[in-house]
């Protein structure tokens, strides 16, 4: 339930890619949108057969990232396609599950540096530059209609969303809130859901423009709107901070030493202790009759003869 929680708080990124995929396409050239399928299923071939040759995936994704913005559709969707053809978990062919992490997991750790240490910064740096004029510009623009309903919608729309969709699939369906956590963390991760900020820019530029005075006061109520749910959740969540020291307590107990903790293990699963192993000080000949402490470790007797 954990990892469900986790997984819709950030879903609605890739609801936001559909958005500009159908909604911020003006003209479709359905040749090239076409064209973009060919490098992009031979791409999709080579990592489920787990060929990571960048030479070979590289072009094809670059050239993929070229048709599909020649199409007219936002080359962003690219990204998101080429993402979704790699294996999260390894076949049974490869191995399987237990013969390591897929090939996802591998990109991720190559890709993390330049996407976290570079693309992302840049796009912020770039994207987040804000003319807000002084105390007098701030009120404007927090006062403008668009930024309102940005705030609005980051705070009290994901809270909503992410809570409201949480509780339909608890209810109508098997899955069930972990019995050590409650709706209070639901509440709090959703707001947490409220700190958009690089798709929220994107869309935005597309919606009203780079030059527009609406982009202007459409930014400030993207930053506005994400200070104000990290505070809200900041907030909430230090309420349960006690139980989440005692959940992460509980995630370290490893009773039979196999790497897995007890926790995340079926009860007929959790073998006994590991037999404890002798060490240098238990074949030790401490004097019962020295006074002193022995050093650990050594013989007591030759050190009392002194």
């Amino acid at each position: 339930m954990r990892t469900f929680l986790l997984t819709l708080a950030v879903v609605d990124d890739l609801l936001a890619i559909m958005v500009i995929a159908v909604f911020y396409t003006a003209a479709l050239n359905v040749p090239a949108l076409l064209l973009s399928l060919l490098p992009l299923a031979v791409f999709g071939f080579l990592v489920q057969k787990r060929i990571r040759s960048w030479w070979l995936l590289l072009p094809l994704a670059a050239l993929t990232w070229v048709l599909m913005h020649e199409s007219g559709v936002h080359a962003t969707v690219a990204g998101v396609l080429l993402a979704f053809t790699v294996p999260v978990v390894r076949s049974s062919a490869a191995g399987g599950p237990e013969a390591g992490p897929g090939l996802a997991e591998h990109f991720e750790h190559r890709l993390r540096p330049l996407s976290a240490g570079f693309a992302v910064p840049v796009f912020a740096f770039f994207s987040a530059g804000v003319a807000i004029g002084g105390v007098s510009g701030l009120g404007e623009s927090l006062g403008d209609s668009i930024a309102i309903g940005i705030v609005v919608g980051l705070v009290a729309g994901k809270a909503i969303g992410i809570t409201g969709a949480t509780w339909l699939v608890s209810r109508f369906t098997r899955a069930q809130l972990d019995e050590n956590l409650s709706w209070t963390d639901v509440i709090g991760l959703a707001l947490l859901g409220g700190m958009g900020f690089t798709v929220s820019l994107l869309i935005t530029e597309l919606a009203y423009g780079a030059e527009s005075e609406s982009y202007d006061h459409a930014k400030v109520g993207i930053l506005a709107g994400t200070v104000l749910a990290a505070l809200i959740a900041t907030v909430v969540l230090r309420i349960r901070n006690r139980k989440y020291r005692e959940i992460a307590a509980l995630e370290r107990v490893d009773v039979d030493a196999d790497g897995i903790p007890d926790v995340y293990e079926a009860p007929e699963d959790i073998g006994p202790p590991p037999a404890r192993r002798r060490t240098v000080d238990d074949d030790a000949d401490h004097d019962p009759d020295w006074r002193g402490a022995p050093p650990p470790g050594r013989p007591a007797k030759p050190f009392a003869d002194s």
